[in-house]
């Protein structure tokens, strides 16, 4: 069994920073990540880190953040996916 890290990363556009939180947070993943966690920056980016365990390896399909409306962002979406290589 792997675990995965699934990061997603957007800026805001100017003004909408509030308003890409709250869409963040509301989208719903079809299956549930073994934790999720959001964060903000001061200039209006969102991180969202999801992990999943899988036994499909570090390529393993598995649930992803859509990307927003094209309004509510600065620039394209980022996505980063690392395997835990264990606490410590």
């Amino acid at each position: 069994m792997t675990t995965v890290a699934l990061m997603w990363e957007a800026k805001a556009a100017p003004g909408r920073g509030a308003e890409l939180l709250a869409w963040a947070r509301a989208q719903t993943l079809p299956g549930e990540p073994l934790r999720r966690e959001t964060f903000g920056a001061g200039d209006d980016r969102v991180l969202v880190i999801t992990w999943w365990e899988t036994d499909g390896g570090p390529a393993a399909r598995l649930p992803e953040l859509p990307d927003p409306a094209p309004e509510l962002i600065g620039r394209p979406v980022h996505r980063w996916r690392f395997t835990s290589l264990g606490v410590g």
